[in-house]
This record gives C-alpha cells, structure tokens and sequence, in this order.
C-alpha cells in the first residue's frame, strides 16, 4: 500500500486521458488509462500500464495489439464509461466504441487514434506493462484541448497558453545565457598576465655507483 503523503503527492501528476481498447474473437473491451506514454523518440513506442484484473487485459494478449484513443476535453462521458470494467454499466453505451474496416475498436470523435502492435510485456507488482510499436495513427480533432485527468484534482480539460502571446521562455534563457558568457569574457580579459617562473636549476641526481 502507498504511503498516504507519497500518494498525495503522486495525484498531484496530471495526464491526458486516452481509452485503450482491444479486440479477439469478436469480443471488444476498453478501459480509460492515463497511464499510456511515449516512451522513445527514435522509434514510435509507446507504454500501456495495464491491471491484469481488468477484462481488456486477456484482450491484448491474445490479439497482440491494441487501440489508443486520445480523448478530447468533451469526451468526458466516455472517459467515465470505460474507467470501469464495462460491466458496471451493464455495456449500456455501445456508441462509446466502434471498429474500423479492419476490426480494430476505437473510441469516435477522438482528438486521434494510434494503432498498437505488442512487442513486450513486462509484469511487475499489480500491473503489466505492455511495450509496443505505433504502427499506424488516424487523425480526429486535432485542434480540439484534451482531457486530463489527475487522482488529486480529477477531470480538467486543457486551458490557455502557459506563457504569454509573442513571449519566448527559450530565447530569454539564452538570452541570460550570452550575458553570463559575455561577463566571463571580461573578467578573463582583466585578469593580469602570469608571469612564468625561471626554470629550477637542474643540480643533478646523485650517481649510483
């Protein structure tokens, strides 16, 4: 069990919100994850954290794949739907999923949806870790802000700019950066010369006969 100040401080993490779904024998299950990162730059990975109590979960390891999609800050019905096992609400909302041409489930009106191909699972503690390749990524809304979520703060949907209009952070960095290279280069060009020693006269080692 987490400590109760370690969990306080952990809620205070906020993520957006994505629906991971998985298909197999004509059965489709999803459940609501902030829990999915990229985790590489070079090559497109992301990493699912995955309760193997949950009933997507057998899901993804038989079919070897799996959907993302990125909900967008008015999908909030949706993100509550799937943050239970669909059972609980009795698979009342069937509108919350569909599958495409090839069978693959995702969740509509998303901000988009990335298409997962399983090449890892590693188990640890009560939760699997599920490493895969982004083999193929459709477009929704993009414009739209997406949904967040924190176990501190909840729901929130994403807000203005975190810095002004026409400010740029990085160039004022910079900017603090050539001043402090500029004053280290005065400093240097007032320091006085070093004026070399005469060499130590060499008074010989004493011979070892």
């Amino acid at each position: 069990m987490i400590d109760r100040e370690i969990k306080r401080s952990l809620g205070q993490m906020i993520k957006g919100v994505q629906v991971v779904a998985a298909c197999h024998d004509g059965l489709t299950r999803a459940y609501t994850s902030h829990w999915v990162s990229q985790i590489s730059f070079d090559e497109p990975i992301v990493m699912a954290s995955v309760s193997p109590k949950h009933d997507t979960y057998p899901l993804m390891i038989a079919a070897g794949r799996f959907t993302v999609s990125i909900l967008a800050g008015d999908q909030i019905r949706e993100g509550q739907y799937f943050s239970y096992p669909g059972r609980k609400f009795k698979y009342s909302a069937p509108e919350f999923v569909d599958h495409d041409e090839r069978g693959r489930p995702y969740v509509p009106n998303s901000i988009a949806w990335l298409f997962c191909e399983t090449f890892d699972r590693i188990e640890r503690f009560d939760h699997d870790l599920f490493l895969a390749t982004v083999v193929e990524v459709r477009e929704g809304r993009l414009g739209e802000p997406p949904l967040l979520y924190s176990a501190r703060h909840g729901w929130r949907v994403t807000g203005g700019n975190a810095r002004e209009k026409g400010q740029s952070v990085r160039d004022e960095l910079l900017a603090r950066v050539a001043a402090l290279e500029s004053e280290q280069s005065v400093d240097a060009s007032d320091a006085p010369e070093s004026i070399d020693e005469p060499d130590a006269v060499d008074q010989g080692s004493p011979g070892i006969g």
